[in-house]
């Protein structure tokens, strides 16, 4: 059966990249690129493309009606940073719009769905180091609890209308194809595009904040890894835990100056983002993401540093 893939979100860090995958695979007409905003040159003109409010019902409806997807993948969110400055906002982007596309997925029999979660579920009296797939959950943040609800909805549609809804908690995500979308781990995108424009770098974050990253490449194998896993291999329904590599500030500028020696970094001093980091893990257990679907970590710090600097001085 040929699949009809809709990506509500695509034109964000995770989108941008997903798109181009999901096309390479399943052919561009499958993938139908949707997004509240007007879609950048290459996912207009790789494919099929549709302009969707996840918050406007009718709207959805149509589009799940015109195209009958068998897959859907849910990216449209707020994150960390900007849900802050617009709590209410966040949390109803990020739950109605849920909700909207779990009752459409059910209606129009979807064969599976992707939602992404985050590391933002854990808050501070969750474990700090090699954080598990279990422990107390009791986040600060509305991207957070928003981020917890739904991983509980995603599990509570699939154990009551047998909805194959699958998920994972990114870590932070480094990218050179797509800017960040305000979340609190985009000082490690930010550094990257400073170092080449102007070989120095103001951090958010204090020099000693370690949190667990991944590099995009890796964050796309996972989910398609996971989307391809057999339904019986999924152990979880509320949502994975992924590590990734953790780092702080100064591990990553270290790692930049071995390739660019007059790089300098600087911190600033009373960033709100720094308290939100603080409530975040250090390390993260994803053992059962290795155990169910065999997911294996690609790239290491200096191999994401060397790659992102050689495909960024290309665009810059």
């Amino acid at each position: 059966m040929t699949e009809k893939i809709l990506v509500i979100g695509a034109n964000g860090q995770i989108g941008t990249e997903l798109v181009n995958a999901l096309r390479n695979i399943h052919g561009a007409d499958s993938v139908i690129a949707s997004d509240i905003n007007s879609p950048t040159y290459a996912i207009r003109h790789s494919g099929p493309f549709e302009l969707v409010n996840v918050l406007d019902k009718d709207n959805l409806h149509h589009i799940f009606n015109k195209h009958q997807p068998t897959q859907v993948y849910l990216l449209a969110a707020i994150l960390s940073a900007v849900g802050e400055q617009k709590p209410k906002m966040a949390w109803d982007l990020n739950m109605t719009g849920l909700l909207h596309v779990l009752d459409f997925s059910v209606e129009f029999k979807v064969k599976k769905v992707f939602w992404p979660s985050s590391i933002a579920v854990f808050g501070p009296h969750s474990p700090q180091f090699n954080t598990p797939q279990y422990c107390v959950m009791d986040p600060n943040t509305v991207y957070g609890f928003s981020k917890l609800a739904g991983e509980r909805w995603c599990e509570y549609y699939f154990n009551k209308y047998g909805l194959d809804v699958r998920s994972i908690r990114y870590p932070g995500l480094i990218g050179w194809r797509a800017n960040p979308g305000g979340g609190t781990t985009d000082y490690a995108v930010h550094i990257f595009h400073e170092a080449l424009k102007k070989g120095k770098y103001q951090s958010f974050l204090s020099a000693n904040t370690a949190l667990p990253m991944m590099y995009m490449d890796d964050a796309i194998k996972a989910t398609l890894m996971l989307m391809d896993a057999p339904a019986e291999k999924i152990t979880i329904r509320s949502s994975y835990n992924l590590a990734g590599i953790s780092f702080t500030p100064t591990q990553l500028a270290d790692e930049i100056k071995k390739l660019m020696p007059e790089f300098e970094i600087s911190y600033a001093e009373n960033d709100p983002r720094q308290a939100i980091a603080d409530s975040w893990p250090k390390s993260i257990d994803d053992s059962y993401a290795q155990k169910d679907w065999g997911w294996q970590l690609e790239y290491d710090l200096p191999k994401m540093v060397g790659d992102m600097l050689v495909n960024l001085k290309k665009i810059i």
